[in-house]
């Protein structure tokens, strides 16, 4: 089974809200979080630091979201921010904008039910690994109950460490809507942490872990109600769609999309007259402060016949910062 905030998320549909960074939980070794997200109160809508509430509605609208996933850190320990964002994104796009969050505490009735006030649909809790196996007749079960009678559909969603019936268990008594594993990964931030546990990378991959893959999905992989998310998904899939999505809602009509969501077009310094001169139509280029960007097989062309002297073929990400992937210089 996947939930709607998968199904969205697996279309690049979901916009990344990091909250808050600060998390009471200081022994996760496995932690992803790099020193630009840990301990701070910054908040980032994708890779955007957010200045306003403009910019977490603009970025979503960049991405044409179909919904939110609310993360840090903890965003239960920063709930008032938390469930207002949660308010000004069902304000701005309505309840068909699906809203999950992750959280590592359990919280308790007031704030699922504040949560759901403010329009939370889905709650994903991710408990302490020193307690997997041992969790019934604990808050982590009462949890479940609780937040489902405050109208939110309560999950887990937990790192790939090792498989655990217990959170089966959780499914067929009906406590637990889903529960997503993601294939344990190094990253920047747990990199020296995760090698001092003896954990290394499987062959072949940047961040995948070796080990626990298998037995996990044998154990638990043929539940119709738990998810594999793969260190190999995420990007081709998850990062990739987003950026598709950017792209086709931000491409000019001279822009190319590539397959990895980048854009692509030329530039060139050549004076804008030029372009007047020669009788390019307008929706070809586009003229800027110092140089002028347009199609670049077009520039290609325009090079090679003469008409322009030089320029080069840009390629972009087609998020915020615009950061640029390759420069080809033409001539």
């Amino acid at each position: 089974m996947i939930s709607k905030g998968c199904e969205q998320c697996a279309m690049g549909g979901k916009m990344v809200l990091f909250v808050y960074g600060y998390c009471d939980q200081r022994d996760c070794f496995y932690c992803p979080l790099g020193e630009n997200r840990k301990n701070v109160t910054d908040v980032y809508a994708n890779e955007r630091k957010v200045e306003s509430d403009a910019d977490v509605i603009e970025e979503a609208k960049r991405m044409d979201a179909l919904g939110s996933s609310i993360t840090g850190g903890e965003p239960q320990e920063a709930l008032d921010k938390t469930c207002r964002y949660i308010s000004l994104l069902k304000d701005e796009f309505g309840e068909d904008h699906h809203i999950h969050l992750y959280t590592g505490i359990t919280g308790g009735r007031e704030n699922m039910r504040r949560l759901a006030e403010a329009g939370l649909d889905e709650i994903r809790f991710h408990p302490p690994l020193e307690l997997w196996g041992d969790m019934h007749g604990t808050e982590w079960e009462d949890i479940l109950y609780i937040a489902r009678e405050e109208g939110l559909t309560p999950a887990f969603e937990i790192p790939g460490i090792r498989a655990e019936r217990e959170f089966l268990d959780f499914l067929d008594e009906g406590a637990a809507e889903f529960c997503n594993i993601n294939e344990f990964e190094m990253s920047d931030g747990n990199y020296r942490r995760m090698q001092e546990k003896g954990y290394e990378l499987q062959d072949g991959h940047m961040s995948a872990v070796d080990g626990s893959k298998e037995a996990i999905l044998d154990e638990m992989g043929d539940h119709e109600r738990v998810y594999f998310c793969t260190s190999v998904f995420k990007d081709a899939a998850q990062h990739r769609n987003r950026l598709k999505r950017m792209a086709r809602n931000l491409r000019r009509p001279f822009d190319e999309v590539t397959d990895d969501g980048t854009l692509v077009y030329g530039k060139t310094y050549t004076p804008a007259e030029r372009f007047i001169e020669l009788g390019v139509p307008d929706e070809f280029y586009s003229i800027k402060s110092n140089h002028v960007e347009v199609a670049w097989w077009l520039l290609e062309e325009m090079i090679e016949d003469g008409d322009v002297d030089d320029g080069e073929i840009v390629e972009q990400y087609p998020t915020y910062d615009g950061t640029v992937v390759e420069r080809t210089p033409l001539a």
